[in-house]
C-alpha cells in the first residue's frame, strides 16, 4: 500500500491530460459524444458520496476527478461550436437507461447495490463513445483516459480497507478506459500486424 498522498499526482495526471483533450477539442480533432460525458459527470459524483459513507480515505478522490473532469470537457464542448459528436437516437437510449440506473443508485439504501447501479450507469455512458470511436477512431483522443487509468491505479494503490463499494468503481473505470484507448488505435495495431505478415 503506498502513502495516500499519492492520490494527488494521479490527480496532477488526470489535469494535465484533460487538458491536452480540451485542447484537441479546440483544434478540431478530438469530439466528444455529450451523452456520455454528461453521465460520466453525475455517477462519478455521486459514487464519491457512497465511497465516502463506505469510509473511503484519499482513494475517493481519483473517483471525483473522474466526474470532475468529465464535467470540464462537457462544458468546453457545448460552448465550443461544432467541437462535439452529433448525438443520436442509439445515443439518448444508452444515456436514459444510464440515467435510469443512476435514480435506481440513489434510492437504494445497500452500499454494495447502490455501487453497481452507479457502475452500470458508468459503464452505460461507455457505450455511445465506444461505439463513436470504433467506427471513427480518429474524432477521440487517449491522453484524458490514459491519464483516467493512472490515476485510478494511484487511488486503488492507497486502499486500506479493501472493501466491494470502495475498489469497485476505480477497477470498472479502469476496464472501460482500456476498452476506450483499444478502440481509438485498432485500426493502427492491425495495420501493424499486418505489415509485419
Amino acid at each position: 500500500m503506498l502513502p495516500g498522498y499519492i492520490v494527488f499526482i494521479g490527480v496532477l495526471i488526470g489535469l494535465i491530460t484533460a487538458t491536452f483533450y480540451i485542447k484537441s477539442i479546440f483544434r478540431g480533432i478530438t469530439k466528444p459524444n455529450l451523452v456520455s460525458y454528461f453521465i460520466w459527470t453525475l455517477a462519478p459524483f455521486i459514487g464519491t458520496f457512497f465511497q465516502i459513507r463506505a469510509g473511503a480515505g484519499l482513494s475517493v478522490l481519483p473517483v471525483f476527478m473522474a466526474g470532475f473532469l468529465p464535467f470540464a470537457v462537457f462544458l468546453f464542448s457545448i460552448f465550443y461550436k461544432n467541437s462535439y459528436w452529433k448525438i443520436n437516437l442509439f445515443d439518448l437510449i444508452c444515456g436514459g437507461f444510464a440515467v435510469l440506473a443512476l435514480l435506481l443508485y440513489i434510492i437504494t439504501q445497500n452500499l454494495s447495490i447502490s455501487i453497481l447501479f452507479a457502475i452500470l450507469s458508468d459503464s452505460l455512458a461507455y457505450i455511445p463513445t465506444i461505439r463513436k470511436t470504433w467506427n471513427f477512431p480518429e474524432t477521440e483522443t487517449s491522453s484524458i483516459y490514459a491519464g483516467g487509468i493512472v490515476s485510478q491505479i494511484l487511488g486503488l494503490l492507497t486502499i486500506k480497507n479493501w472493501t466491494f463499494p470502495i475498489y469497485s468503481f476505480s477497477f470498472s473505470i479502469i476496464f472501460f478506459n482500456l476498452i476506450v484507448i483499444f478502440c481509438i488505435y485498432r485500426k493502427k495495431i492491425f495495420k501493424t500486424k499486418e505489415l509485419v505478415h
